[in-house]
């Protein structure tokens, strides 16, 4: 399993070296996140995606299931699937200037289990807020080294510690769901990929203002590019109470925003726009080996073609503040526990289910 290339070393590669708390715990419905964005911009580009077969080169792959071995749940006893989606936070090389911070590595910022019922017509995202505290199982890292279990362990610190593959593991022993599937855009890609379409407009209903991230907007529609977009769906500080739970619903508000745009585009229409799109997100992404190429991930991308994006709901895991740290929040039982079964039998999930003791 490898892990080691950037999306900057990948463009280096192919230019021949050249440098180029808000209403907390409600229901948000919407586009399916990094994943539908994936398959819309695949989509446009129809029947003709085998001409970006040189695209698959930029696409990193992690053998999921080498890494992980046996231990894992059962699959879905239908034809549903889930994929863990991760934004990773990247604080090394050009990173460092979108106000990641200093440190070295890459964390989970962003981490939703997408679950697609039989039939695939409609779909369901479940946000794991990072700040939610887990047990981390036993692990082979990307170097073969061990990392043994631990508990309560930050969710987004599971990544730097020992890659995307102990992350798919530590979310298959707190779910019991097993992930079919493995996709990660890198932060960096985020930016050029907002930046290719030329802006995504949001609108805000109050002042936000966070040195943290940068991100300094009045009330009201803004436009914002690559790097303000990044600002945008990190900054926690300057919305709600400042925790992870604020930020969640911002990051939700943003990618229904940007899948949007896309949608709005007119991207049969535009060959060139729709290869540079698909060269900027491509260049950023990380999938489990079954998905590593653009033709596999066109088919995954033609399998949705059913799904309604109105149908689609974004939800948050149920969590409560915990009692040791109030910083930090832990999953909320039996809400927890009724989620997962649902997905695990591809079931229904019920109200009780989707309702969060920290969200209010």
């Amino acid at each position: 399993m490898t892990h080691s290339a950037t999306p900057e070393s990948r463009r280096a590669r192919r230019d021949g070296g050249r440098s180029r708390r808000p209403q907390r715990g409600r229901r948000r419905r919407g586009r399916v996140v990094l994943l539908g964005l994936l398959v819309v911009v695949l989509a446009a580009a129809g029947g003709g995606y085998w001409l970006y077969r040189d695209l698959d080169g930029n696409i990193e792959g992690v053998d999921i299931d080498k890494a992980i071995g046996d231990d894992r749940p059962e699959k879905l006893p239908t034809s549903g699937q889930n994929i863990l989606i991760l934004g990773s936070d990247s604080r090394a090389g050009a990173n460092a200037a979108l106000k990641t911070g200093d440190v070295a590595g890459a964390r989970s910022d962003t981490a939703l289990v997408m679950h697609i019922p039989q039939g695939r017509t409609e779909a369901v995202a479940i946000s794991i807020p990072r700040d939610t505290l887990v047990s981390r199982p036993a692990c082979t890292k990307a170097d073969g080294g061990e990392v043994g279990p631990a508990e309560r362990v930050m969710f987004n610190s599971v990544y730097a510690q020992a890659g995307p593959a102990c992350v798919v593991k530590t979310v298959e022993k707190m779910s019991g769901v097993r992930m079919d599937h493995y996709v990660e855009i890198d932060f960096a890609g985020f930016k050029g990929l907002v930046d290719a379409i030329g802006g995504v407009t949001v609108t805000v209903d109050q002042d936000i203002k966070d040195p943290s991230s940068g991100l300094d907007l009045t009330a009201g529609t803004h436009k914002l590019d690559g790097t303000e977009s990044l600002a945008f769906v990190r900054t926690r500080h300057g919305v709600g109470d400042g925790s992870d739970l604020g930020r969640i619903g911002l990051q939700q508000q943003f990618m229904m925003a940007l899948l949007s745009e896309i949608k709005r585009q007119d991207l049969l229409g535009s060959p060139t726009k729709t290869f540079k799109i698909a060269d900027e997100l491509t260049a950023a992404l990380t999938t489990d080996s079954e998905l590593a190429s653009l033709t596999a991930l066109a088919e995954f991308g033609r399998s949705l073609n059913g799904v309604d994006p109105s149908s689609m709901e974004t939800i948050m895991l149920p969590v409560a503040y915990d009692t040791a740290d109030p910083n930090r929040v832990v999953a909320a039982e039996p809400q927890a526990t009724q989620l997962w079964k649902a997905i695990r039998t591809d079931s229904d999930i019920p109200e009780s289910a989707k309702k969060s003791p920290a969200g209010g």
